[in-house]
Order: structure tokens, then sequence, then C-alpha cells
């Protein structure tokens, strides 16, 4: 029997009340989902397969067997309780209202800290290396979009890189400024979506019409990993957990200000002449 995604709390907790119930394969696919879950799930089949050892069917039997339609159905469940169970701030409320006394500030001070160094830690730095260079060549046209509040730091970067460099554009949420942009959008064009939990299907819609038209996906998201990362060419995941109910994107505009220092330092006099001629437009009379 099909599944509805609102019919349960927690794939999580699906898989473990059906474990006895799979085959040695389909277990396998299950142990590699909870190794890493939810963001195991919200690759490809043939992520998946591979990270469990298995064949890309043994994952479709597998989602068969947990009782959905096929793949994008179950994953469908899964951005559902990432966003629902755990991207909402009403169900965080209560878990981050018992706090150790020690005050907001200190408390506060601590999470952002962790928050940077684990982001620090795991930023692949090939990924990191590979968006950098992509947007210092003058060949390639940029595009950038955000969400409901990441498109605040999608904003940032691109008045930076207005400083730095011609060609960039960010991209707003307007349905008619999003379908100009696909049909402007070539192989010469790379494209940076900001998407963290709860994820946007307008945002999944963007970035598939980009891809279909030959641009370069790149991606920058949580440790979950937005359904996006499966057309991402680079994926950048940071931490969003807070000392509060709401995610924060404090580690996001720390690796988006990375990133502008690195394009910064490649882009080097061509750069600095762009920003010189930028300040000379703003002189006074």
């Amino acid at each position: 029997m099909n599944q509805d995604p609102g019919e349960y709390a927690s794939v999580q907790r699906l898989l473990l009340t059906t474990m006895d119930e799979l085959s040695n394969g389909e277990r396998k696919v299950a142990r590699a989902l909870l190794a890493q879950y939810p963001a195991a799930g919200l690759t490809t089949v043939a992520d998946l397969a591979a990270s469990a050892g298995v064949s890309p069917p043994t994952v479709v039997r597998f989602v068969t067997r947990l009782g959905f339609g096929g793949f994008p159905a179950f994953q469908r469940a899964l951005v559902h309780e990432l966003n629902g169970e755990r991207g909402s701030p009403l169900k965080q409320y209560a878990e981050k209202a018992s706090r150790s006394g020690q005050g907001i500030l200190p408390e506060t001070r601590q999470a952002f800290a962790d928050m940077l160094q684990a982001t620090y830690d795991e930023v692949p730095e090939s990924e990191f290396a590979a968006l950098v260079k992509m947007l210092c060549d003058p060949g390639r046209d940029v595009r950038v979009a955000g969400g409901r509040f990441s498109r605040l730091v999608a904003e940032y970067l691109v008045v930076h890189l207005w400083l730095l460099r011609d060609g960039v554009q960010l991209v707003g949420t307007d349905e008619m400024d999003r379908r100009r942009t696909i049909a402007d959008a070539g192989p010469g064009t790379v494209f940076l979506m900001y998407d963290y939990r709860r994820y946007s299907q307008g945002s999944l819609r963007l970035a598939e019409g980009m891809a279909e038209r030959g641009a370069t996906v790149c991606l920058m998201t949580d440790n979950w990993l937005s359904p996006i990362a499966k057309l991402a060419k680079v994926v950048l995941p940071v931490r969003v957990e807070s000392a509060s109910a709401f995610d924060s994107l404090v580690a996001a505009m720390a690796l988006s200000e990375s990133v502008v220092a690195a394009v910064s330092e490649s882009l080097g006099e061509a750069g600095k002449k762009r920003l010189e001629l930028v300040e000379e437009s703003l002189a006074p009379e």
C-alpha cells in the first residue's frame, strides 16, 4: 500500500519498525540511510545504492517495501519530515526552552562558535575551490538565488561580487523573473542556489529548470542537504542548528564571506580594477 507522507511523523521510525521485514539487501539500504539520515535519502537512487553496496533496483524495492510509490515519493516524505518535525521552530520551542542557566549571550556565543567550528571542519575544500574558480571565470555569467531567509545571504554575496566582476545577477522570488532567468540560461551560466531546511519546492523547480538549460548548478545548503544536491556540481553544506528555536544562517554568512575573500584573491588585479571603476563612479563631482 502506498503511503502518504503525512500519514506518519517520521520515516526514521518507519524504518526502525519494519527492519525485520526487509531482505538482506534492503536492510543494507536501511542501515546506510540511518547512518546519514536523512541526507543519504535526498541524493539519487544510484548514490544511495553505492553507499549501501547494493544495486539500484534493490533501492527501488526497498522504498516500495516501505509503502512508497517510488523513490520521488520517498524523498518527498523525507523532506516533509525535515521541514515539519525537524525544521519547524514550533517543534523546537520546547526543546530549546530548557537552557543551562548560563544566560542567552554565553549560550548563543558558544552555539555559534561550535557551529562555525563544525562547518569549517566539514567544508570540502575541493568543492569550495571549484565554486570559486567558476565565480572568477569571466566567460561565465553568474546567477544567485535564495529562499525566504537565505535570499538575504544570497543578496549579500551578489553585492560583493558586483564590486569584483560583471555578469552577476540576483534572481528574485517573482515567478516571471525566475522564468526569464531560466530562459536566458545556458552552458555558460553558473547558478548558485542557497537552500536550507525548510526546503522550497520553488527553489527546486528553479534549479531543475536551470539544469535543463545546461547551467552549472551549485548549492549552498545545510548538513542534511537540500534535494537540489542531486542536481548540483558543487555542494557546500553548513550547520544551521542554533541555541534558539530558529535555525541560524551565521555559518552560511561566514562561508559566503570566505567565498568573497577567495574570489577577491583569485581575481587579483582584475578585481581591483573593477573595484576602482565602481569607486570612481560613486565619487562626488
